[in-house]
């Protein structure tokens, strides 16, 4: 069972408003860095940017595990970043239905292969992982250069809003957002957040040709609200089994799940709105509403 609350991992105590952590610089060569190898992915192509999901996905899956069964490498996870992988490669080849239902199959196995260690959460671990990689390379697929655009849009409002949170957060201060999971985060920042992310959705939207900036800012604002409910969401998990990082993969910053957290949510909520908006066409659906 996951820790009581009396035997949880200790809240930290939160920044005082005003004052700027001594671990901006670190977070910001981080993003830096990964930022770029991902934009290039992206700009290279499917399969370029599915190897760099598909690594992901695979970390991730190993790092769900670790949290929730405690054991990283078993029968279950096997199956966990099998399935998960392997939605990853068919998504990646065109069939992203297929790559679904891969998925849907993956949880089911680890629900089974996992009854006596929290099935429900080893199962939701498989379309955790796989989900957003299907989103992000069913959009990069689609209607040529604005696939490209759809991705870089989806992954740079997620940033503006980290970045817009933190700064907000951290010099505006104020009531908390949900101070028994992470007792950093504020209303402030929240507000900061999806300020930041719709300016990045206004800019877009002022430089795609047939979009509206203030709808692309009113969706960018919303993707903002979604992916710090995807923040909360893991440090609830991690705090329900005590662990404070997912893991130590990247030095100082903890895991991929603590670095992708939020663009998990956000990238299945763009995926879900331009299904909805235009299936045949999902990018330009997007990008155009």
């Amino acid at each position: 069972m996951p820790n009581s609350p009396d035997s949880r991992t200790p809240a930290e105590p939160p920044n005082p408003p005003g004052k700027i952590g001594a671990d901006l610089m670190p977070r910001v060569i981080s993003a830096l860095i990964m930022g770029a190898v991902a934009l290039g992915a992206v700009w290279l192509g499917a399969w370029p940017f599915a190897v760099l999901i598909a690594a992901a996905v695979g970390i991730i899956a190993w790092e769900w595990s670790k949290i929730v069964r405690g054991s990283a490498v078993d029968a279950t996870f096997a199956i966990h970043a099998g399935a998960a992988v392997g939605a990853i490669i068919l998504a990646a080849s065109g069939y992203a239905t297929l790559a679904v239902f891969l998925t849907i199959t993956g949880m089911v196995l680890v629900g089974v292969l996992a009854l006596d260690k929290h099935p429900v959460l080893s199962a939701a671990g498989v379309p955790y992982a796989a989900l957003p990689g299907i989103a992000l390379l069913w959009l990069r697929a689609a209607d040529g250069m604005l696939g490209f655009v759809a991705v870089i849009y989806v992954v740079t409002t997620v940033i503006a809003t980290d970045t817009g949170a933190y700064f907000a957060g951290r010099l505006l201060g104020g009531p908390k957002l949900w101070p028994a999971v992470s007792p950093k985060k504020t209303w402030s920042g929240l507000l900061g957040g999806m300020s930041a992310a719709a300016l990045i959705g206004a800019l877009v939207g002022a430089v795609v040709s047939g979009a509206v900036w203030w709808h692309l800012a009113l969706l960018s604002a919303i993707l903002a609200i979604v992916a710090q409910g995807g923040d909360l969401a893991e440090s609830a998990l991690k705090r329900a089994f005590g662990t404070k990082d997912a893991s130590n993969i990247i030095p100082g910053h903890g895991g991929v799940m603590d670095r992708v957290d939020g663009l998990v949510t956000a990238a299945i909520l763009a995926a879900i709105v331009a299904t909805v908006l235009d299936i045949a066409h999902p990018a330009r659906a997007l990008l155009t509403w």
